[in-house]
């Protein structure tokens, strides 16, 4: 490949970079030392910024959208796998032999409406920027859930909304 392909997948591989591309917030010049250093392109800074520069040129620039969602908390809710709990006849969420069961120390917080898994990364980053970890998350057809520790649960509520105003806009480039 040559170093403008290898720039742009080591841009791709790391999607805050890309984000920050879009949105024109990138320096080029110390995002091409760093990439040179962390992915191993083999070439110059200044022609690794180069290419930045011109990828930049070819990208859809940074946007987000709302979504229609309706956002609801549920208190008390685990994580169960296997034989540890009564296997509930209509799980919140599954995964695997895993699944989200009526009692527990968790909150779960169910988005229903127009969501998707961009929707869910959102959710996911905002709530790692304000330092809340995720024990269970996944979205199919119109629902999304999260499900976190018991005191997270309405801060969790607000980040989902405020996520949910405002999904990054993604295109194919």
């Amino acid at each position: 490949m040559s170093l403008a392909a290898d720039a742009r997948a080591a841009v791709r591989a790391r999607p805050f970079v890309l984000d920050a591309l879009r949105a024109g917030l990138l320096n080029h010049s110390a995002a091409a030392e760093w990439l040179a250093e962390t992915a191993d392109l083999d070439g110059d800074p200044d022609a690794i910024a180069a290419a930045l520069r011109r990828f930049r040129e070819d990208l859809p620039a940074y946007a987000t959208e709302p979504r229609e969602t309706t956002v609801s908390m549920r208190s008390g809710v685990g994580i169960a796998g296997g034989g540890d709990r009564a296997d509930p006849t209509d799980p919140l969420l599954r995964v695997g032999d895993t699944g989200v069961v009526p009692e527990g120390d968790h909150t779960a917080v169910v988005a229903t409406g127009d969501v998707d898994g961009e929707a869910l990364g959102a959710v996911v980053r905002r709530f790692a920027g304000h330092g809340i970890s995720v024990a269970a998350a996944g979205v199919a057809g119109e629902t999304l859930v999260c499900v976190v520790g018991r005191r997270d649960g309405p801060d969790a509520v607000r980040l989902v909304e405020a996520a949910l105003d405002a999904v990054p806009a993604f295109d194919a480039s």
